[in-house]
């Protein structure tokens, strides 16, 4: 496994992250972004109490013979839906620990809804499109975000004190296909370079 992380200290000012951001940069090791990292902190003092509400959809689409967003970050407790927007019927399913689920034959413009009550990895499939594959990150922090085409992502207004910081990616070399690093959040943000080594997905996503 080569995985490397950077953690740089910079001073809030002009043109910086807020006073308690973190700004993560994921690159693959030959220095290309990588998206759909979920990035995850989990403060050592713990969460705040009640549920977690992220302000994108809780929704996976079935678009172009795809999983569409590919990589999705939901809150334990969240209902996601699977609208077919396509003109052919879909099949979706899990095996994955964290859900089970099968959503039987369903067509255009029709829609199913899953609960997500456990964290953890839900890898979806179609059990007629092989070639459809998509990740649900179930996650048990509010502090969660997912690095877009240019692989970053900013995670705002952390408490300061002792936290981990986890990055997941479906195709990273790691344990977990993980790597989690400790860190001290202070009242300056923080900027955090990740160095992913990625395996080769099944069908060639994004220039990985």
């Amino acid at each position: 496994m080569r995985l490397y992380l950077a953690l740089i200290l910079l001073l809030a000012g002009p043109g910086s992250a807020r006073a308690g951001d973190l700004a993560v940069s994921v690159r693959t090791t030959a220095g290309r972004p990588v998206a759909d990292a979920v990035v995850m902190v989990r403060p050592q003092a713990g969460v705040p109490r009640g549920p977690i509400r992220f302000p994108w959809p809780y929704r996976m689409a079935q678009k172009s013979m795809q999983f569409a967003p590919f990589v999705l970050i939901a809150p334990v407790g969240a209902d996601v839906s699977f609208p077919n927007l396509d003109l052919v019927l879909h099949h979706v399913y899990s095996f994955s620990s964290a859900k089970t689920f099968e959503l039987k034959l369903y067509g255009h413009d029709e829609t199913r809804n899953v609960h997500f009550d456990k964290p953890g990895v839900v890898a979806v499939g179609c059990n007629i499109h092989d070639g459809m594959v998509g990740f649900i990150r179930v996650v048990d922090t509010p502090y969660a975000a997912k690095t877009d085409a240019a692989g970053e992502a900013v995670i705002h207004d952390l408490p300061a004190g002792a936290a981990a910081v986890i990055v997941w990616h479906p195709y990273l070399k790691a344990p977990r296909n993980e790597a989690a690093r400790d860190v001290t959040l202070t009242a300056a943000a923080l900027r955090l370079n990740v160095a992913a080594d990625l395996r080769t997905p099944p069908m060639r996503r994004g220039g990985y």
